[in-house]
């Protein structure tokens, strides 16, 4: 069928440029996990599953407008806006079905969408489909709906924010911690720029949740903003090594979402247990302040090492460390080569990152005998 020759020539052409995706499973020393602070073995949040389980049930038999809104839903997205300082919560089945459902509420509004470049792929889409922002809808896309400015580069974000300043309807999006690039945004800097220019600012805070601020509880809890025109996003399923994602905003906001957002209206919502994990390992971060100081100084002896070593990387002051290669072929062949040493990676190129790149996450149970081991395998 002229269909299914089109797939095979399409994903022939995947193999020959290295962008073929496998699904693999190995065993070995893993920096490539995103269960940053190693919880998701931990004996007291599988008992905490189990426990809301038995009161709520294993599955929640609906969505969360039917059937499916379980007391312990509320009692966590109370817990959640009084930790992020925000009037409400309202709880996703994921980070991207978080980002999707709420970037594609604000565009179905026609809000102008102004986007650091480098924001993850899930922002980019419409709750059934890409946003239709032009042919490329991940990178390069380019319509009067969506402006796009360099990554961190807040002069050109300022220079759109005044191009547009009549624009009566805005909205700014940035990552806090980027998981592929490891560096911060300034969320100073961007929560002065959407006050200035009355957008509503959205901050991404996957890759932030558990790791950073105060508490533990989001890079974006180190700053006062506008609870009524801020709207932040988190994940359980990295470091609270669960499933399900948050938003954190205004009562008028997620008045709205619960509306217009087709990803928590028609999705079954998330099982009990997954919130009973979650919401266990939220309230034990605010303890973990030592584990926390102790994930970055290893960071930071790694990229000591990498120096050492002439490697590239990018980003500085988090616990994701990419290390940069000038072609593809060069980042496998070392993938694979700590493959076969039993040390494990995340091998990242287009579209995911803009350069072909080896992503190394610092997790709790790292030790510098692990770190060396990377390091001397890298050589």
């Amino acid at each position: 069928m002229r269909k299914e020759s089109e797939i095979v020539e399409y994903l022939e052409k995947l193999k020959s440029q290295n962008l073929f995706r496998n699904l693999s499973r190995f065993e070995g020393v893993d920096f490539s996990s995103n269960d940053y602070l190693c919880l998701s073995r931990n004996v007291e949040s599988l008992e905490a599953g189990v426990e809301a389980s038995k009161e709520f049930g294993v599955g929640s038999t609906g969505s969360r407008l039917l059937s499916g809104n379980k007391r312990i839903f509320e009692d966590f997205e109370q817990l959640i806006a009084r930790d992020k300082h925000f009037e409400s919560a309202l709880i996703f089945n994921s980070g991207y079905i978080a980002n999707s459902s709420v970037i594609s509420a604000f565009a179905s509004m026609g809000y102008l969408l102004i986007f650091d470049k480098l924001n993850h792929s899930s922002m980019y889409q419409r709750d059934a489909g890409p946003v239709n922002f032009g042919k490329n809808p991940t990178f390069g896309a380019k319509n009067q709906n969506l402006k796009r400015f360099p990554h961190l580069k807040y002069e050109k974000l300022a220079e759109i924010l005044e191009k547009y300043k009549d624009f009566p309807k805005k909205l700014i999006a940035s990552e806090t911690v980027f998981g592929m690039d490891g560096d911060k945004a300034d969320i100073k800097i961007l929560s002065e720029l959407s006050e200035k220019y009355e957008a509503i600012l959205y901050l991404d805070e996957a890759h932030a949740t558990g790791l950073y601020g105060g508490k533990g509880y989001g890079l974006s809890t180190n700053f006062k903003l506008n609870s009524h025109s801020t709207i932040v996003m988190g994940t359980f399923s990295k470091a609270l090594a669960s499933n399900g994602a948050y938003v954190a905003c205004s009562k008028l906001f997620k008045d709205f979402l619960i509306q217009v957002s087709k990803g928590f209206i028609y999705s079954t919502a998330l099982s009990p247990f997954c919130i009973g994990v979650a919401q266990h390992n939220w309230k034990t971060i605010k303890n973990l302040d030592r584990v926390r100081r102790d994930i970055f100084e290893k960071s930071d002896y790694l990229r000591s090492g990498l120096t050492k070593l002439g490697f590239e990387y990018v980003g500085s002051g988090t616990n994701i460390v990419p290390i940069v290669f000038d072609s593809t072929e060069k980042m496998l062949k070392v993938h694979r080569n700590l493959l076969d040493k039993k040390i494990i990676t995340s091998a990242v190129r287009k579209p995911t990152s803009p350069t072909p790149r080896l992503r190394i996450a610092v997790n709790a149970l790292h030790t510098y005998e692990d770190i060396d081991l990377l390091l001397k395998n890298l050589q």
